[in-house]
């Protein structure tokens, strides 16, 4: 073979592999456009934790929040609220919670005491109203309540906010509250399950996060508050069903929410913003096939923090700011997994996850809720029909 000839091949298989490397950039900048991030693949933990057992017997616990005098408010999805002492002393239920539809996943759900609760006693939750007497069609809603000292029955009792419109489902509700330092209150709102593509639609409440003040008010800086294009409650659009919401350290709001068949997503939502859900998703349909579009992008669309394929089933959320657990742990956001039975925890870094890790998988129970306590421990409600309210100290401690 002559000099020319092999120069002439070399020269072809230069720009042959110049063209595939060409192409595999391009296939990679699309794949990356397509998919986001990768997720950060969950390990179990190397820690060990001590359970302390508070209190167990619980129907169905929902959320727990923490009173000033060391005690707990929890409530139960079958439709009680119960006041809880430091020694696992579960009090009878209070009366004056106003009719609830009790059934699927709706009922009693999240709770919390107002930031100025010394001195007005005042708490909030949320649950799921039935229309009139009919439980079948039903909403989410929130209210608020005055806990009077010796706590045997709400006074005060008023719905301040009610989701439109009401809808024949058991599922999806949403109902987790976070209340930021000016008072307001942000409340998630499921689409519930049936009515996804209202989740886009901006006439409705159904797959938003809304953000009212304590009287249930439109809050001012909501993006339809005093002009025409959407609902003045709503504060962001395009989610499935939260089930964890929190105000970070950083002073922003922090969610989770369910995916379908995968897809679970932490998100940062900020007013006026679409989180693209029916369009997009990491999810799809349960058995098979796209939903929406297919995509997991789209422009105008807020592609989520942190996803999870395949699903955890969130449930509650809590950032450790406290030093009980070591420099280690101090910032990381805490979350629930139903579907695996485990607490994960989230390590951050300039605002991405970089380390995902479980603990509790030996327990063997669904996560349900999971706060930092005024005393900077870790609290765990678990599900079920023998629910437990538990602590989590470092081993040893």
């Amino acid at each position: 073979m002559t000099s020319r000839k092999i120069n002439a091949i070399v020269r072809n298989s230069l720009q042959f592999g110049v063209f595939l490397s060409l192409m595999a950039t391009e296939c990679a900048c699309v794949a990356a456009a397509e998919t986001g991030p990768a997720p950060v693949r969950p390990v179990e933990s190397s820690v060990s934790v001590t359970v302390d057992d508070i209190t167990d017997g619980l129907s169905s616990p929902w959320a727990l929040a923490f009173l000033p005098d060391g005690r707990f408010l929890v409530t139960e999805r079958t439709g009680r609220l119960r006041v809880i002492d430091a020694k696992g002393v579960k009090s009878a239920p209070l009366s004056g919670l106003p009719h609830l539809a009790v059934g699927g996943q709706g009922g009693l759900l999240d709770v919390a005491t107002d930031a100025q609760f010394d001195r007005n006693r005042r708490i909030f939750f949320c649950f799921s109203e039935p229309d009139g007497r009919d439980g079948d069609v039903n909403g989410t809603a929130l209210a608020s309540a005055v806990l009077p000292p010796g706590e045997q029955a709400l006074q005060d009792v008023r719905v301040i906010f009610r989701q439109q419109p009401k809808v024949a489902s058991r599922l999806h509700f949403g109902c987790r509250i976070a209340q930021a330092k000016d008072g307001s209150i942000f409340l998630t709102l499921g689409e519930r399950f049936e009515r996804k593509e209202d989740a886009q639609k901006l006439d409705n409440h159904l797959g938003k996060v809304v953000h009212v003040m304590p009287d249930g008010a439109p809050a001012s800086g909501n993006p339809f508050v005093g002009r025409s294009g959407g609902l003045p409650e709503i504060w962001s659009w395009g989610h499935r069903n939260s089930q964890g919401v929190v105000i970070g350290p950083d002073g922003r709001l922090w969610m989770h929410e369910h995916g379908p068949q995968g897809g679970d997503e932490i998100n940062v939502p900020q007013a006026g913003r679409n989180h693209g859900w029916p369009v997009v998703t990491f999810g799809e349909n349960y058995g098979g096939g796209k939903i929406g579009e297919g995509l997991t992008q789209k422009a105008g669309m807020e592609p989520p923090l942190h996803y999870w394929v395949p699903s955890i089933a969130p449930s509650g959320m809590a950032f450790l700011t406290s030093d009980r657990y070591g420099p280690a742990w101090k910032g990381s956001l805490f979350i629930g997994s139903l579907k695996f039975a485990r607490l994960h925890r989230l390590e951050l870094k300039d605002g991405r996850v970089v380390r995902d890790e479980f603990l509790l998988a030996r327990l063997g129970q669904r996560i349900r809720d999971v706060r930092q306590g005024p005393d900077g421990w870790l609290y765990v409600l678990t599900d079920g029909p023998q629910g437990r309210l538990l602590r989590l100290r470092p081993a040893g401690s």
